[in-house]
């Protein structure tokens, strides 16, 4: 089989949403400054770089990241390329041709290029209310993009919660670069965070997987 890490590097001067807090990582203790091992402090938000997001995060006594149905991270998942699209719609989602059944979608849009760009770009793809309503009624269980936001930028709300009042779990702030569009197993495990509304996660995807060997 073979891995893919889907996965954004997390360092001082990866990309964050305007107005979320800052990265520091640095380290606190130091082999070289004579103490007797590495240490390193990080300090971030919870919604920086690959993270999901948990149903608290828009919808108040809703359930916190440490109580997500960790089944909705793992398992088939297929990765739609809707690259040329400034916006995921219900109209544009139904012309991607999207089989019935498909419970995991991650969509590859042009997102994955603004990584490279060191600044946040607010014109990015997201999937709009229509859309993710779209998505609910079709059953999907988890949905990822490539980009910081499902939602479009300071208009997410209603995107973010007709997912999570569905109980869709939201993976942001993925790099599809060298993703084909096709089926994969996707595993996607965030920190585990008492009550948090969201938590960085380290996401692979995984081809042509033999369980049997």
């Amino acid at each position: 089989m073979k891995l893919h890490d889907v996965s954004v590097t997390i360092s001082d001067d990866l990309i964050t949403y305007p107005g979320d807090p800052t990265i520091h990582l640095a380290r606190a203790e130091s082999i070289s400054k004579g103490d007797d091992a590495n240490v390193s402090e990080l300090r971030l938000g919870v919604h920086t770089g690959t993270h999901v997001d948990a149903p608290v995060h828009f919808i108040p006594g809703a359930e916190g990241i440490d109580k997500l149905d960790l089944r909705r991270l793992v398992g088939p998942v297929l990765v739609v390329d809707a690259r040329g699209h400034k916006e995921l719609s219900a109209a544009v989602l139904r012309d991607l041709d999207i089989p019935e059944g498909a419970r995991r979608i991650l969509f590859r849009t042009d997102n994955s290029a603004l990584w490279k760009t060191g600044t946040f770009e607010p014109e990015y793809t997201a999937v709009t209310e229509d859309g993710a309503q779209w998505l609910v009624e079709r059953n999907v269980e988890l949905v990822g993009i490539d980009y910081l936001s499902i939602g479009p930028f300071k208009e997410g709300g209603p995107t973010h919660r007709e997912l999570l009042k569905a109980k869709v779990a939201i993976v942001e702030g993925l790099n599809l670069s060298d993703i084909a569009a096709g089926r994969y197993t996707l595993a996607c495990l965030p920190i585990k965070l008492k009550g948090s509304d969201g938590a960085p996660a380290r996401c692979i995807l995984i081809e042509d997987m033999d369980w049997t060997t």
